[in-house]
């Protein structure tokens, strides 16, 4: 597929390249598919008019972005779908640790290599999916993970301590001219966030006192909850006002919504009649509503891709057992979404004792609601 492209710095300039930023890259691409009536969420449900007008009005600002809200609102789905926004190909100095452009290397080393080699320096092409890179904040996440730290095996190579080329670059370096995601940021210890000040206001890193200055071209996209219920972190100011938007994400707005997403999502094993999905999805509208449920920690919409795929899997052992062909759900199965799902949910201290009777009812409920409406 990269046959046809340059395979050098000189053939590159011949060819009238010039590098852009990636968030130059990605306004120019997102306002190409706006333009042409394409659809540059493919998959995303439920956030037309709400989310991602928000979203795309970031990106246009050119702003890093962390998105927030409760779990299982598909933040992660969303931003993985940025990806779709990247240049499919894009040229990189053939063995580069981070990826740099041919006309417009960063590192010492390829500025080396550019020197000596001039036209001749080699290109690769990268495809738009290898410029995407996602980190689960976790306590144990260090700032030689995120942002590098010095290689005690090139030190023993017998380079100077001082050299810069003795620098293990971390995961941000590394995404250079790509994406980087960070999911539940919150969690990520403050010191460790004070570490991504420079990068989203200075774009550039510093290692262990280096005196090295690499201007970084990212987007930076984090996720995160809400800060009202999560007590294991928060955002430190100062980089809570370095993202450039904030964009609150929800739960599906609509009962349709709701079904689509399901049906888009589960990997159902019987055949299951869009009144059946209809009932979880009210099902799961009602839990979303009960002062039973802990709202503070959400119901997950993958409670009803789980509570679809429980109810298939109830019809295809019913007809194993019976020799029913095809398998095909019938309202008795719904039965079987509390007893299996249960443990999914956490409820508010006062109903120890009464999680069954909870469910039953508001299962009876979403069935007699969906009856009324059909």
């Amino acid at each position: 597929m990269t046959q046809n492209l340059a395979r050098t710095a000189g053939e590159l300039r011949a060819a009238g390249h010039l590098p852009r930023g990636v968030k130059t890259e990605i306004r120019e691409n997102l306002l190409a598919a706006l333009r042409e009536g394409r659809n540059p969420w493919p998959g995303i449900v439920g956030f037309d008019r709400t989310v991602l007008p928000q979203l795309e009005r970031a990106l246009l600002a050119g702003h890093d972005v962390v998105l927030l809200g409760e779990r299982g609102q598909g933040k992660t789905r969303l931003l993985r779908t940025l990806v779709s926004l990247l240049d499919e190909w894009t040229p990189v100095i053939e063995g580069s640790e981070l990826g740099e452009h041919p006309l417009d290397p960063i590192t010492p080393e390829s500025r080396r290599r550019a020197a000596e080699l001039g036209d001749d320096l080699p290109v690769v092409w990268r495809h738009r999916d290898e410029r995407y890179a996602e980190k689960l904040a976790t306590p144990d996440t260090s700032v030689g993970d995120l942002v590098g730290d010095v290689d005690p095996v090139k030190v023993a190579e017998g380079r100077s301590l001082g050299d810069p080329e003795t620098i293990h670059y971390g995961l941000l370096p590394r995404a250079h001219r790509g994406i980087i995601a960070i999911n539940e940021l919150p969690d990520l210890a403050e010191r460790i966030q004070v570490a991504l000040l420079n990068v989203m206001e200075e774009r550039d890193i510093q290692v262990r006192g280096y005196t090295l200055r690499l201007p970084l071209d990212v987007l930076l996209v984090a996720t995160a909850n809400p800060e009202d219920y999560t007590n294991r972190g928060r955002i430190i100011t100062p980089l809570k006002d370095r993202f450039g938007a904030e964009v609150r994400t929800h739960y599906p707005l609509e009962i349709d919504a709701e079904v689509d997403l399901v049906r888009q999502e589960a990997d159902l094993v019987a055949e299951v009649g869009d009144h059946l999905l209809e009932i979880i999805a009210r099902f799961v509208r009602h839990l979303r509503e009960s002062s039973s449920i802990d709202q503070r920690s959400g119901v997950s919409a993958r409670f009803a891709v789980a509570a679809a795929e429980t109810v298939a899997a109830s019809a295809l052992r019913r007809s194993a057992l019976i020799g029913e062909t095809p398998a095909i759900a019938r309202p008795i199965d719904l039965e079987s979404v509390p007893d299996v799902l249960r443990g999914k949910l956490e409820f508010e201290a006062g109903e120890e004792g009464r999680e069954d009777e909870v469910l039953v009812h508001l299962l009876r409920r979403s069935i007699a609601d969906t009856a009324r409406t059909r």
